[in-house]
C-alpha cells in the first residue's frame, strides 16, 4: 500500500495504465485534420475512442477476478473490435459524403461539447481500492459519450453505410451501461 495515496499496487498499476490510454485517447481524438465530410471526421475519432474501450478492458483483464466483469470486459473487445472494422471498411466511400460549412461547423461544435464532457467525466470518476468499480466508473461516461457522438452525427446529411454502424454503437452501448450501472450497484 502506498502511504501517500491510500492506493494499493495494484490499483496504483491499473490507474497508471488507465491515464496513459486516456491521454492517448484524447490525443486521436481531439488532434483529427477535420475533414470536408461529417461522416470521416465522425469515423476518425470514433476509432482512437473505440481503440481506448479495447485498451481499457485489456487493462482491468490483467486485475480483475470478478467474471461478470470479464464477461462486459470481453464483449467490449470484440464488439469496438468489430465496430472498428466496419468503420474501416467504409472509410473513403464514406469520405466522399461532403457536407456544407455551416453543417460542419454545427456537427464539430456538438461533438466538442460531447468530447469535453465525457473527457472530464472520465478524468473526474475518483479512485480506490476497488479496481472492478475504478473500470466501471471510467467505462460509463465512456461508453455515453460514444451514444451522445452517434446520435449526433445522425441529426446530420451522413454516408448511409454509417447509419447501421451508429445505430449498433448505440444499441450495444446502451445495453453495456445498463449492465455496468448494475454491477456497480451490487459491488457497492
Amino acid at each position: 500500500m502506498n502511504k501517500q495515496t491510500g492506493l494499493s499496487c495494484a490499483a496504483e498499476m491499473y490507474l497508471c495504465a488507465y491515464e496513459g490510454i486516456l491521454i492517448d485517447m484524447m490525443l486521436g481524438m481531439s488532434g483529427v485534420r477535420p475533414a470536408d465530410s461529417i461522416s470521416e471526421n465522425f469515423i476518425a475519432q470514433m476509432i482512437p475512442h473505440h481503440q481506448a474501450a479495447i485498451a481499457m478492458s485489456r487493462n482491468i483483464l490483467r486485475y480483475t477476478d470478478n467474471e461478470e466483469l470479464k464477461e462486459i470486459a470481453r464483449g467490449i473487445i470484440s464488439s469496438q473490435t468489430e465496430s472498428i472494422e466496419d468503420m474501416r471498411d467504409i472509410a473513403c466511400s464514406c469520405g466522399r459524403q461532403i457536407n456544407g460549412r455551416t453543417e460542419l461547423n454545427r456537427y464539430q461544435c456538438k461533438v466538442n461539447t460531447i468530447i469535453q464532457v465525457m473527457f472530464s467525466e472520465m478524468i473526474n470518476t475518483g479512485a480506490d481500492n476497488c479496481i472492478n468499480c475504478d473500470f466501471l466508473r471510467e467505462m460509463i461516461p465512456h461508453h455515453m459519450g460514444a451514444v451522445r457522438m452517434s446520435r449526433n452525427a445522425l441529426d446530420f446529411d451522413i454516408c448511409p453505410q454509417l447509419k447501421p454502424i451508429l445505430t449498433a454503437i448505440i444499441v450495444s452501448q446502451e445495453e453495456g451501461i445498463q449492465q455496468m450501472r448494475e454491477l456497480l450497484q451490487k459491488l457497492n
